[in-house]
């Protein structure tokens, strides 16, 4: 799931910038794009937290 969201995010921001011409919408879309990535690289760290909490109360048993 975590490299779907990825491989979207990059295609989004890559076509997007494949499209815009103009320097103002092109740094707009490269904003976009750093905060797309921010965010699914905050889902994938707190998944990856909720399994390493799973797997230490699962070696404490």
């Amino acid at each position: 799931m975590e490299k779907f969201i990825l491989g979207v995010a990059l295609g989004m921001a890559g076509g997007a910038l494949l499209v815009a011409n103009n320097c103002k919408l092109r740094n707009l879309v490269k904003k976009n794009q750093e905060d797309l990535m921010q965010k699914a690289e905050q889902y994938i760290d707190k998944k990856l937290e909720e399994k390493q909490g799973e797997n230490q109360e699962a070696e404490e048993l």
